[in-house]
């Protein structure tokens, strides 16, 4: 199976131009745009683009997933447009197509090249530098990218040379001063932080989450499996909140009750439930 991801509706006319096909085959609506399926049936391996007929879009084939319905990401249901049952091969000449030239690591979008740095699977950092952030954008946006460059393990003048690389590429580029106050302080921040701040991120593309892609053994559903049966309703959502929400995160009572819309009262007496259980350390 191959996956073609939209992300921008002003794209599909020049996709359907070049693929007619895309009209009747199988589509899952996304948060930003579309998710396309194609089958190859027997007509063998599509390599994997994000620059799919130059127009900067992913094509996903072989070992490479998405987000598919009837998963729920931030409030956001993925649903079918048009069902997998209508699912299309993908055209010969489109397997045949001589292989795309797909951006340089350190190039996004034509928008800004940056320089080499430690942390590049780490895809909110890309996310950030495709975005071109707009005024609302910029402070938060800068400011995180220079402190997941910081927790990537590289050097302080290094993070900041290409944070104004990235400043100096926006239409409206913050001030020296306001560049300036964003490396004061050094912030250490968290996934689910970082989705407050910036909605724009789609967590689902980095392969960080999860433990790339997959649950791993430390993670707190994977290390208490066979506990979950004896848990309560309400113990079993909170740990389904922490392994996947909050994996690998510290996570207060009151952070989970502000997220779950609980009492925070009872959110703490479930912790200290779970605590006893042997589910969180004491």
């Amino acid at each position: 199976m191959v996956v073609i991801d939209v992300d921008k509706k002003a794209i599909l006319p020049k996709l359907l131009a070049e693929l007619p096909e895309l009209k009747n085959t199988a589509r899952v609506k996304t948060k930003r745009c579309c998710h396309l399926y194609f089958s190859l049936n027997r007509n063998g391996k599509v390599k994997a683009t994000n620059n799919f007929l130059g127009l900067g879009v992913e094509l996903k084939s072989d070992g490479q997933y998405v987000i598919a319905p009837p998963s729920k990401i931030e409030d956001f249901a993925y649903t079918f447009e048009e069902p997998l049952t209508a699912i299309k091969a993908l055209p010969d000449r489109i397997i045949k197509l001589p292989e795309e030239r797909t951006p340089d690591d350190t190039e996004y979008k034509g928008r800004v090249k940056l320089s080499r740095y430690h942390g590049k699977d780490v895809f909110c950092i890309n996310q950030i530098a495709q975005k071109g952030l707009q005024v609302g954008e910029r402070t938060n946006g800068l400011l995180i990218l220079y402190n997941l460059l910081l927790q990537n393990n590289n050097e302080k003048e290094y993070s900041q040379k290409i944070v104004n690389q990235v400043n100096n590429s926006l239409t409206e580029p913050l001030t020296e001063k306001e560049i300036n106050n964003i490396f004061r302080k050094a912030y250490k921040y968290k996934c689910s932080s970082i989705r407050e701040l910036l909605p724009f991120i789609e967590c689902d593309k980095c392969k960080y989450r999860f433990k790339r892609g997959r649950l791993g053994m430390g993670n707190i559903l994977v290390k208490n499996i066979r506990k979950l049966p004896e848990l309560s309703n309400k113990e079993r959502g909170i740990v389904c909140l922490l392994g996947t929400v909050f994996d690998c995160e510290e996570v207060t009572a009151n952070r989970i009750a502000e997220i779950t819309k609980m009492d925070h009262r009872v959110v703490s007496r479930i912790m200290v439930s779970l605590k006893e259980k042997g589910i969180l350390s004491k």
